[in-house]
């Protein structure tokens, strides 16, 4: 799909404020609120726009650890990735998975109440197994950065 100017606000704004009034949205874009609508809905049902999410602040609730992990699997047979995705995805506490070229196979973020929950998650993860040779574990100290608005500007060719 061929995104022009106006289309591109919209996604920038709508990255900012995710619960911007149609009518804000508009003024936001320089359009009228109807076509401003029409744009957002084709913008969705085209599979750009896949849904509106609040962040939480969860370390203002409770404790948390974060961790990063390698996963390097014993062997890279289709089936072997596809047994070990099907696992991440069904565990909550894998709240993210970048499948890498390079020296590792994955990389995964994981949020665990404690190190010790997290322990006890890699223990399960090892006795279901999954086809895991190897792993490493990188706990996070501090977020320096952690950004959910993409850089649409820098990442997309300037519109017609």
């Amino acid at each position: 799909m061929k995104l022009d100017a106006i289309d591109l606000r919209i996604l920038e704004a709508i990255q900012e404020n995710g619960r911007i009034t149609k009518l804000a949205l508009a003024e936001k874009v320089g359009l009228s609120p109807t076509p401003c609508w029409l744009r957002l809905r084709k913008l969705e049902k085209a599979g750009i726009v896949t849904g509106y999410h609040a962040r939480v602040a969860v370390r203002r609730l409770a404790p948390v650890a974060s961790v990063m992990m390698e996963v390097t699997l014993a062997n890279h047979r289709q089936a072997d990735f596809d047994r070990f995705e099907r696992a991440v995805a069904a565990t909550p506490e894998i709240v993210a998975c970048w499948s890498v070229g390079g020296g590792v196979d994955y990389i995964l973020k994981i949020m665990a109440p404690d190190i010790d929950a997290y322990q006890r998650l890699v223990d399960d993860l090892l006795d279901r197994e999954l086809g895991i040779d190897r792993y490493f574990t990188y706990i996070v100290t501090k977020t320096v950065k952690e950004e959910t608005v993409l850089p649409l500007t820098t990442l997309l060719p300037a519109p017609d």
